[in-house]
């Protein structure tokens, strides 16, 4: 709510001046606003000539309505053709893997050294290179976020509780060796990529361009690629599974922390295509979560955190009754299996257990036998080997695999065995299906100076030797890194509009990429949000009763068009009105190029009209250098957009005498003598910009305004410039004024003003262009200062309210703004605004009602996205100081409201009753712009009325015990639709089931039981 607020106060010999009720309209208000335009005026000035060039092309351009559905299937050809190139970049390294494995023989007292990633220019005490370092050679590179990076070589990092030189270790560093060449090749090929990576079964990670990897301060470096969600996608198909705790009294005392230990591993390797639920038993059935009964629940984040809390409850006692246990996960799995809801492919059963006193063959037989669709995992905790034959038996009779867990420390490569076994079909099918990741931030982004979001592809790579066949052997997993930064420079910014944008989602409907993911704590800051990879499309985004699809936090309405494409859906959606009309213009090549290169403009930096990125001899193009060299045919194999380059050269023509008239303006002293004006600006439908300082750049009040720095008040990939959204969401020739909330904060005291130029007098005319100026504050109170002086016949004083430059103006009159809601000339929305992507902040040890907002920015930093025909209002969060006691950020949902002005009523004078005083005020309209003129009568004090604030609220779901289980129960057995990954291998024919566990040998006894039951099954 911008407002003009002032007070007015008694006259030095103790008269008030403050105007009757009868008189205060025609003596006060009226003529100050009148009065008060003209000094505004001057904005009009810097732009008027704009108008009139625009006049001059009406007839000669056409306007376009947008179709939506040619439009997002064209981005999602766009789209797949870049995915393919990734993936075919991913393909190479596979086939070079698998080549290079197939022709090396594994040799035990190999000695090879390679480039440690840790270890790498490492030197000892006397300054000798240390084992496995050596000279690394590293240069800064822009391309890799200023990492200093080998662009020649890889290096190999292993896992801190793995040995160097294990000779599994050293081998497959030896043959891996052979895809230096691939690495190499792929990004000569493709400039774009950026890491490629082998993740190997082994444990170890081979990482292209070469990096230098440092420890945390203990010394340790936890990454294992065999944890993360690349290379369980692409190692294993999606699977259902069943967790069955022992928490039987044997299982007391270190036991029960392994087998705690052991489930958190194997959540670690689930993935949000799997499904899955976790069973405690001893003579009872306990289930982790008793609220999921029954069921299976995805292994999102949250989900797998949400059972972690849960097993900490877990204590032993009583006896253990495995057989009803088992036959609990087998009913689970089948009656969930017919619903459908689940993977539908794989199936397995965990146990973990300190030992097993029969082999439970009659449950398998009646539940697993003879298919074994359900795989068994036995995992024996503790050293005893008393009940391993037992254990063994049941793994090898389904196809599945037996581990022995004696410490914590053998937790992790024990839990990582199941998946070699789960990989088994797709390795013997060969089938090299290619996966993607949802998004996430890189670690190596976080730490240096970008947050970049990203996608992995990956693929697995299999051994082909003959031999090894029928054992379905998993070498590793090749992957390579996609910032979608990429992919939104596939998107056609000025096809979509000023309030359009695009998104894509991922299979399980979590978003890719969307304007309005927010992945950190706070922009700025390195710390990623918890759950930041799976927000949903339906946390950002919702259907109105009219079909009309809304932000969730905007009141601005859109049509949406959807396509799929593989890996993800795309859609877009153009806003309403003038967001559905696109107009073209033509002019000359040569008049284009000319104007084009003037030093007053700019192109959108993160926009894209031709692409230097894929071949490396155009990487060091300007946009400007390249459309340039397309253009005048030089390079005729630059992939331009030559539609978008015709209208940014139509754009550059018709805005070219701004230039000159700016100059002038600022060679005409009077104009501007007191240099309050600094910056005059423009911007196009195009993402052209033009600029002319007013005073040397060094004095500017806000330096970052319109730099990189400044994302607002630039053209970005996903959206248009503050100041030009907000233009364009009022009538055009209309002002709008604003203090960036950026530069209120930092109290840099500038003003904005900035109108839309529309191309014709029509309601689907669209916007072709905004201008505006950077004026100081204290130049624009100067300018009131003077109007209000020359309307004052009376004595009357007015304190403008600068230390309350920028805050909502019902906080700081809580009194006028209620009286102003009760008298209608402003209302709450209909629409309440949510933020499902808010974090909280919680006091250590504090009661979920303890919380407070914490200190995050809202999800939109400004009013402007929330204007629509109407003004409505917005401010910063106010952050709170309750206690210095320790806190932690957790995930919240908030609302907040927001304030339209009835526009109907220009001026509305009203009575507050403050405890006996009658206080007065009058508020008013000032005509063009989006500015209120208030004046309060300060002769009464209302501070005991409660203010009017913007601040969001915590949605407190939880109102008692009960209520608490009943919506965590609610949330948690609630299931989004999604599409199932499109492949799947659940079990192959020729699997050698025999394979399934290497602790012990299995007796004879057992041996004999188990063949006939093999024998059977093969004849099958």
């Amino acid at each position: 709510l911008p407002c003009i607020a002032f007070r007015a106060s008694p006259a030095p010999h103790g008269h008030p001046t403050w105007p009757s009720p009868a008189n205060q309209r025609e003596r006060g208000s009226i003529q100050h606003v009148k009065i008060y335009s003209c000094p505004l005026c001057q904005c009009y000035a810097l732009v008027s000539g704009y108008f009139q060039k625009y006049k001059e092309f009406e007839k000669s351009v056409r306007v376009e309505e947008i179709d939506g559905v040619k439009l997002v299937k064209n981005l999602a050809v766009r789209m797949e053709e870049m995915f393919r190139r990734k993936a075919e970049a991913t393909r190479r390294l596979v086939e070079a893997a698998e080549e290079a494995h197939h022709q090396h023989e594994d040799n035990p007292d190999l000695q090879y050294e390679y480039f440690n990633a840790v270890l790498i220019n490492e030197v000892d005490g006397e300054g000798n290179n240390v084992e496995l370092g050596g000279e690394f050679i590293l240069e800064p590179n822009d391309h890799f976020n200023n990492l200093s990076v080998n662009l020649s070589l890889s290096v190999v990092q292993v896992p801190t509780n793995m040995y160097n030189k294990d000779p599994d270790i050293v081998n497959g560093v030896y043959w891996s060796e052979a895809l230096n060449k691939v690495f190499v090749d792929n990004f000569e090929r493709d400039p774009t990529l950026i890491w490629q990576y082998f993740g190997s079964a082994k444990g170890f990670f081979r990482q292209y361009p070469g990096v230098k990897w440092h420890p945390d301060e203990h010394g340790v470096i936890g990454f294992d690629c065999r944890n993360r969600k690349w290379y369980i996608q692409a190692a294993t198909s999606p699977k259902d599974v069943v967790i069955l705790v022992d928490v039987s009294g044997s299982m007391k005392g270190l036991r029960l922390t392994i087998a705690r230990q052991t489930v958190s591993s194997i959540l670690d390797t689930l993935g949000d295509d799997d499904f899955f639920n976790i069973i405690a038993y001893n003579q009872e059935i306990h289930y982790v979560e008793p609220c999921l009964n029954g069921t299976l629940v995805r292994a999102d984040r949250a989900n797998k955190d949400h059972f972690r809390e849960h097993l900490d409850k877990l204590f032993a006692k009583g006896i253990g009754l495995l057989g009803e246990a088992l036959t609990e996960a087998f009913t689970i799995l089948s009656d969930f299996n017919q619903t459908g809801r689940g993977s539908v492919c794989s199936q397995a059963i965990m146990l973990v257990t300190d030992g097993a006193t029969e082999m439970y063959d009659d449950v398998f037989e009646r539940y697993n036998w003879p298919e074994r669709k359900v795989r068994i995992f036995p995992y024996l905790i503790g050293r005893e080997s008393a009940f391993a034959d037992n254990l063994k038996w049941m793994a090898c009779a389904n196809k599945g695999y037996f581990s022995q867990i004696s410490t914590l420390a053998d937790v992790q490569e024990n839990v990582m065995r199941y998946l070699h076994v789960m990989s088994r079909p797709k390795v013997i099918d060969h089938e090299h299906d290619t996966v993607w990741t949802e998004a996430y931030v890189d670690s190596a982004s976080l730490s240096s100076e970008g947050q970049n979001l990203m996608t992995t592809v990956a693929m697995p790579v299999f051994s082909t030797k003959n031999e090894t066949k029928n054992q379905g052997i998993l070498l590793g997993v090749v992957g390579t890194d996609i910032p979608l930064q990429e992919l939104m420079k596939l998107i056609p910014k000025h096809m979509l509009g000023i309030h359009g944008y695009a998104f894509a989602v991922t299979n399980n409907g979590y978003i890719l990429t969307h304007p309005d993911l927010r992945p950190l704590y706070q922009e700025g800051q390195k710390r990623r949000k918890p759950n930041y990879s799976s927000v949903d499309l339906s946390e950002v985004e919702w259907e109105d009763k009219d079909g009309i699809v809304r932000k969730v936090y905007s009141l601005h309405s859109s049509v949406t068009f959807c396509q799929f494409m593989s890996p993800f859906h795309v859609g877009v959606a153009l806003s309403r009105g003038h967001g559905k009309y696109f107009f073209r213009g033509n002019v000359s090549v040569e008049a284009g190029l000319r104007d084009l290169e003037q030093p007053d403009v700019a192109l959108a930096d993160e926009w894209t009209y031709c692409n230097t990125e894929e071949e490396h001899e155009h990487r060091h193009l300007t946009q400007i250098q390249a459309i340039k060299l397309f253009m005048t045919g030089r390079r005729p194999h630059l992939k331009c957009d030559r539609e978008l380059i015709q209208e940014v050269l139509f754009d550059a023509v018709v805005t070219a005498p701004l230039e000159a008239y700016w100059t002038g303006l600022a060679l005409n002293k009077s104009e501007n003598s007191d240099k309050g004006v600094e910056i005059a600006f423009l911007g196009t439908r195009t993402g052209l910009s033009r600029t002319n300082l007013f005073v040397p750049a060094d004095q500017l009040s806000n330096q970052d305004f319109l730099t990189a720095e400044d994302k607002e008040g630039v053209f970005n990939a996903d959206h248009f410039p503050l100041w030009y959204k907000r233009a364009a969401e009022q009538v055009p020739g209309t002002f709008i004024y604003s203090i960036p909330f950026s530069t209120a904060l930092e109290n840099k005291s500038v003003v904005l003003a900035s109108t839309a130029i529309q191309l014709l007098d029509d309601r689907k005319s669209p916007i072709v262009a905004a201008v505006g100026i950077q004026m100081k504050l204290e130049f624009f109170q100067r300018k009131f200062w003077t109007a209000c002086r020359q309307v004052t016949r009376q004595q009357l004083l007015v304190q403008l309210w600068m230390e309350n430059t920028g805050l909502f103006f019902g906080e700081v009159e809580g009194a006028v703004m209620n009286k102003l809601l009760q008298m209608g000339s402003f209302k709450r929305s209909e629409i309440t605004l949510y933020d499902y992507q808010a974090l909280c902040r919680e006091y250590a040890g504090s009661s979920d009602s303890a919380r407070m907002l914490s200190d995050v920015s809202p999800p939109d930093r400004t009013s402007s996205d929330r204007f629509k025909d109407k003004d409505i209002t917005s401010s910063h969060f106010v952050i709170s100081q309750r206690s210095r006691g320790k806190t932690m950020m957790v995930p919240c949902d908030t609302e907040y409201p927001a304030f339209v002005s009835e526009r109907t009523i220009k001026e509305t004078t009203g009575n507050i009753d403050c405890e006996g005083c009658i206080r007065s005020f009058v508020i008013q309209q000032i005509p063009s712009s989006n500015l209120f003129m208030v004046v309060v009568d300060n002769k009464c004090d209302c501070s005991s009325a409660p203010p009017v604030t913007m601040d969001p609220i915590e949605i407190m779901y939880i109102l008692s015990k009960r209520n608490i289980d009943s919506l965590k129960c609610d949330r948690l057995k609630f299931q989004k639709d999604r599409k199932k990954p499109e492949s799947c291998h659940p079990f192959h024919p020729e699997e050698n089931a025999m394979e399934c566990g290497s602790a012990t040998r299995l007796s004879s006894p057992l041996t004999a039981a188990l063949l006939p039951l093999i024998i059977a099954t093969i004849s099958r």
